[in-house]
């Protein structure tokens, strides 16, 4: 018995996000069902993290264990013949025995990417978020500030989380505009559910002048979803890095 770690891409467009459900299109459920049938084993991959309906992923990573004589670098390869073309592997490999990506020290890179012009454009409505409304960067930038470090992000987590605790770090946190697309990109210990969209929510609210951004230090104290802003639709948000430590 062997375990094999993939880091997996994906369009989550079509599904209704990573973690397997019944009745309905996921992520889990496709690289499941193609490693069951390549196998000929019963797969059950385990995901490192499990984002939302409809957000993207250039490197999400999943283990699982087999008995397969096929070399761990080739497995990438058979693998993507048989998954739907939204979804690729890009690395297969062999991992400790004992590897579990939601156990081990790691850093994770989300990018939010918002559309700000007058009319939206059909090309990049799946990849960004539109609004026409002016956002002023620079207080946006201001407002991200507040979030770096260690903080309770209680008010930026959905009600529904089951969590121990709602304590993270940010490492990095910032708000950059090149031409009619604004990016949002934040680096972190970990994130709670939801927790990058209510960011970006809230930072749009500043940029739009809804809040000040001084406020953002009250909305963090106040332990309250409510207090915070929006949950950004998930189109414009993708993983985009992935960092293990042993």
């Amino acid at each position: 018995m062997k375990r094999i770690k993939l880091t997996v891409a994906y369009d989550g467009t079509a599904y209704h996000g990573w973690q397997i459900q019944p009745g309905v299109p996921t992520i889990e459920g496709e690289l499941n069902r193609a490693l069951s049938g390549l196998l000929q084993e019963d797969i059950q991959v385990i995901g490192a993290s499990r984002t939302d309906s409809g957000v993207h992923a250039l490197c999400n990573a999943a283990v699982f264990d087999t008995d397969t004589r096929i070399p761990a670098e080739k497995l990438s390869y058979a693998l993507n013949q048989r998954l739907p073309e939204d979804i690729r592997i890009q690395k297969s490999e062999e991992v400790a025995p004992d590897f579990h990506p939601r156990h081990c020290r790691s850093r994770k890179t989300y990018e939010y990417r918002i559309l700000n012009r007058e009319f939206s454009l059909p090309t990049r409505r799946l990849y960004a978020h539109f609004t026409y409304v002016p956002l002023d960067v620079e207080k946006m930038r201001q407002a991200a500030v507040h979030l770096l470090g260690e903080h309770d992000f209680k008010s930026f987590c959905s009600p529904s989380a089951a969590v121990e605790s709602t304590v993270r770090t940010v490492y990095e946190l910032t708000v950059e505009k090149a031409g009619d697309e604004i990016l949002i990109r934040i680096c972190g210990s970990g994130f709670l559910y939801n927790m990058v969209r209510i960011i970006a929510g809230t930072l749009m609210e500043a940029g739009r002048g809804s809040i000040k951004p001084e406020r953002v230090k009250e909305i963090l104290a106040a332990g309250d979803r409510q207090a915070a802003g929006p949950t950004a639709p998930a189109c414009g948000l993708t993983l985009v890095k992935y960092e293990f430590f042993s």
